[in-house]
């Protein structure tokens, strides 16, 4: 792991002063730029990202408190640290009432300077991962735990722990349900890196919006650009960035994309800063990427870059000793209290079933037999699932099916009882609705009276 600088702006209008306090930080490990007025500071600052910034009180064009008057109106603003060699506990009121961080009188020792710094890194860097931490929670609603049984899962657990260490990026592949992102996060935890974890589904943002979610946007980029904002990227600084869904990735941007990872560089939306970033890569995507290449829709020289690492998750139906297991992991969490059991009947059905959604699907009928539930015991009618035909399972008198053959069928069979809601079908298999919109012209299938 590779710890982020510190980028520090120092706005001292003398210019020897300025330059010592330049030299000591980035002695310090800090990346530094020095300018000696207050509107160049605030140039500076309007142009690019700073973690702390210190401002010398008197300056020409504009005075310190002034400069952090206008900084504080910005998004995701600096630090800031006055620096005044005639001050009064006036002057420190009125700076600390404007939102600086410290206040600072001359002559100051290094030591101190060096500290002050230190410390309003970690207030900002703790605010925006508290901010990101706040939203993954919403969203996500916690986070489980890999539990398996199954050979194949546990060697990939065990990979995990050896390379999650590592700044190398991590492919990550399955069927849509096989917890991708939950191995992203496992990664990220196991990794040590202090930085937030920033996941962005490639999939669900239009072309127009990837962009600038990716990279940020400067103000007045594009129409409705009234400010400027911090891409995911750039958020994810000193942590990782998850890419779900990348091979959804247009073109211009998997080219955008290859440059920045190889030059921990970038320029936002409408920007002529370069921004720099380190930040580790996990990528996922449900689809055959070698195969995206093969077809021309996916860049071989972006495949090759993300795929240091690669991870794939065995579908739900290949590691049918975990079924029981999971639905017991999801009863707990979803009951609370006193969860009910899984009748005999319950845990036959739910071995059989072939399981196109994969654990999202599980999960998702398990928290529907907790609802619905009536009494301490779970049993097959519970469960809104339809069971294989009897016999379906003995291979030695039935011919062999294809498990495309069985996703087929079974999304044919809840698009119908569920009148071709495509909403609800895609609840109940458990997957996206893009995903069976994509199902549907995959297989076919024909909305009756001939629409899709």
């Amino acid at each position: 792991m590779s710890d982020a600088k510190i980028k520090v702006l120092v706005a001292e209008d003398e210019v020897n002063l300025g330059q010592i306090l330049s030299n000591f930080l980035a002695g310090r490990g800090c990346a530094v730029r020095t300018v000696t007025d207050g509107r160049a500071a605030i140039d500076a600052l309007r142009a690019e990202a700073y973690d702390v910034a210190l401002l010398d009180i008197v300056m020409p064009e504009l005075d310190g408190l002034e400069v952090l008057k206008q900084v504080r109106t910005e998004a995701d603003p600096p630090e800031v640290i006055i620096i005044t060699g005639n001050g009064t506990i006036e002057t420190a009121i009125s700076a600390m009432k404007l939102g600086a961080y410290d206040y600072m009188a001359k002559p100051y020792r290094m030591a101190e300077i060096d500290v002050l710094v230190r410390r309003a890194w970690e207030k900002r860097r703790l605010a925006r991962e508290n901010v990101l931490l706040h939203s993954q929670l919403d969203r996500a609603g916690g986070a489980l735990e890999i539990e398996t049984q199954y050979a194949p899962l546990k060697a990939v657990l065990e990979m995990i722990t050896r390379v999650a260490p590592s700044d190398s990026p991590v492919l990550i592949t399955g069927e849509s349900g096989t917890g991708k992102e939950l191995v992203a996060h496992m990664v990220h935890r196991l990794s040590g890196r202090t930085g937030p974890f920033v996941d962005v589904g490639c999939a669900s943002l239009a072309e127009g919006m990837l962009e600038s979610e990716l990279f940020g946007h400067e103000r007045g980029a594009f129409p409705g650009a009234e400010e400027r904002k911090l891409g995911l990227m750039e958020l994810a600084a000193g942590g990782t960035l998850f890419l779900d869904g990348i091979a959804e990735l247009s073109p211009k941007l998997q080219g955008k994309l290859l440059r920045a990872l190889d030059q921990l560089s970038f320029y936002r939306v409408g920007g002529t800063q370069k921004v720099e970033v380190d930040v580790r890569i996990l990528a996922a995507t449900n689809r055959d990427l070698a195969a995206c290449v093969a077809e021309g829709t996916f860049r071989d020289d972006l495949y090759y870059r993300i795929n240091t690492i690669a991870i794939e998750l065995p579908a739900l139906r290949d590691r049918v000793v975990d079924v029981p297991l999971l639905a017991k992991q999801f009863l707990r969490q979803f009951s609370r209290a006193n969860p009910p059991a899984l009748a005999p009947d319950a845990v036959e059905l739910l071995a059989r079933y072939p399981w196109p959604g994969n654990v999202r699907e599980l999960r998702n009928v398990m928290e529907r037999a907790v609802l619905l539930a009536r009494g301490p015991q779970i049993h097959a009618g519970d469960l809104p699932l339809h069971p294989p035909a009897p016999g379906a399972t003995d291979r030695a008198s039935t011919p062999a099916i294809s498990l495309a053959e069985l996703e087929r069928r079974h999304i044919e069979s809840v698009l119908h009882e569920t009148s071709w809601h495509q909403g609800r079908a895609a609840s109940t298999l458990g997957i996206s609705s893009k995903t069976l919109y994509r199902k549907i012209r995959e297989y076919g299938f024909r909305r009756p009276g001939g629409v899709e």
